[in-house]
């Protein structure tokens, strides 16, 4: 049985060849205590594997050692990563980290329970050489006192955080901030994330505004379940200040956008402008941009892109570059 760090065979030596070529143009190159790359990826069902180079239509999971060398390859490339929907088996991240080597750490929750929860996971990847986490993790959980405002009411937000928001402080350089990463629950209708989103964007607020809150770095990101800009879940993400670059308006989400005309915002890298009483994120934004891997992941299988999903991901992983 081939191991995943074993020499790939000279055809997928090829392909991932492509592959860095790819990222060399979309993404800018680290460089250490000068620049920082934070990336959210929804890794679809990133659970189990197949430990075959290449699996079979007889095989379950579709994932296999190709397409981790794939996804290692791409986190490979930014210096900490939120990653959502990590599902309760750890087959595929364990063999991921395997692949990214002892210079790579991992931040995870443990398993949501329920079946809302949908067996998932919220964590972080992160390169010890250039991030280092510094002393802070929990769970975002809204107080009883917030459930009164607004349309906050307690049976919608009871059903919104079946997945609880994630956040962990880190140092790059002499910069501290906290990365807040989570995974709205889709639901039966797009009305039902808007009370969950509101929640989130008024908490966060308020941990911005708190003189004795651990930093006022905070930049919210993950899979937010925003159908398109401007709607009604996008207001209440952004209703208490929160900010997405423009370079991510017209940025596509996953893999399947362009077949829908109206477009998707599912996923989000935001954080707070200035504002009385609340300071602004004081890293230096540069640019920002998600990677399209529809071609260059596994291009000698002529997948179609239900397939790929299952390989790699639907989304596109997003990132943010910012000077130190």
């Amino acid at each position: 049985m081939p191991h995943v760090t074993d020499t790939p065979p000279p055809e997928i030596q090829e392909d991932l060849a492509g592959l860095e070529r790819a990222l060399d143009e979309c993404v800018p190159p680290r460089t250490i205590d000068r620049t920082l790359l934070v990336a959210t990826w929804n890794v679809r069902a990133f659970g189990g594997l197949t430990e075959k180079w290449v699996s079979t239509g007889d095989d379950s999971p579709k994932r296999d050692l190709q397409s981790i060398h794939v996804i290692a390859a791409i986190i490979r490339r930014f210096d900490v990563v939120a990653l959502q929907e990590v599902k309760g088996t750890l087959k595929a991240l364990r063999h991921t980290m395997k692949l990214l080597g002892p210079n790579w750490g991992l931040l995870l929750t443990d398993v949501t329970r329920g079946s809302k929860g949908n067996d998932e996971r919220l964590g972080f990847l992160y390169d010890r050489r250039t991030v280092q986490p510094s002393g802070l993790a929990g769970e975002l959980v809204v107080p009883r006192e917030q459930l009164d405002r607004r349309d906050i009411t307690e049976g919608a937000l009871r059903e919104q955080f079946a997945r609880t928001p994630y956040a962990v402080s880190f140092r790059a350089g002499d910069q501290t901030f906290i990365l807040v990463t989570l995974h709205v629950l889709y639901g039966d209708s797009a009305d039902a994330r808007t009370p969950e989103l509101r929640a989130i964007a008024e908490w966060l607020d308020e941990w911005a505004r708190d003189i004795n809150a651990w930093d006022h770095n905070l930049v919210a990101l993950g899979d937010f379940n925003i159908d398109r800009r401007g709607d009604e879940r996008y207001e209440a993400f952004t209703s208490t200040g929160l900010t997405v670059p423009d370079d991510l308006n017209d940025v596509p989400r996953t893999i399947f956008g362009d077949e829908d005309d109206e477009g998707k915002f599912y996923d989000q890298i935001a954080w707070f402008t200035a504002d009385e009483g609340r300071p602004a994120l004081s890293l230096n934004y540069r640019e920002s941009g998600a990677f399209d891997f529809r071609e260059v992941a596994l291009p000698r299988r002529g997948l179609s892109r239900r397939s790929l999903s299952w390989r790699v991901s639907d989304h596109y992983p997003l990132w943010a570059a910012f000077e130190l």
